[in-house]
């Protein structure tokens, strides 16, 4: 029964993944107000980590990969990370192997946390060339 559970879990969240692959490839968050907006941008008026993350997921979606990425060059290293953790995870799982995975030691993740600080800094600053940072 565990492993029955297991499947479904994993069919259902495929399914849900689809699901919001094809929301952000037939509708673009710049056009429809029911896409989440930022809070921290709301309240502050200052750009988080990952404002303008929705609209780079719709355009790199659609083929427009310079696009996407003057909206949120971020969304590099978020792709970066998970692609890294599903293939050690994969591999690990399929080759009944046991790698380490990097992103669980503390200095990759302190190396990220400061990545995505300074990124959160440097957004911010309206001065060229820290202002095509900003989506």
């Amino acid at each position: 029964m565990d492993k029955t559970l297991k499947i479904v879990g994993v069919g259902l969240g495929i399914l849900l993944l689809l699901v919001m692959v094809l929301f952000y490839l037939f509708y673009n968050p710049s056009e429809y107000s029911i896409f989440p907006k930022c809070p921290f941008y709301s309240i502050t008026g200052l750009y988080c980590p990952g404002c303008g993350s929705q609209r780079a997921v719709h355009q790199i979606l659609n083929g427009h990969i310079i696009s996407g990425l003057s909206h949120n060059v971020l969304i590099i290293l978020l792709v970066l990370v998970l692609t890294y953790d599903a293939m050690v995870i994969a591999i690990n799982k399929m080759l009944k192997r046991h790698y380490k995975n990097i992103l669980y030691k503390a200095t990759t993740t302190y190396a990220v946390l400061i990545i995505v600080i300074l990124f959160w800094i440097f957004r911010n600053i309206d001065l060229y060339p820290f202002s095509i940072l900003a989506p």
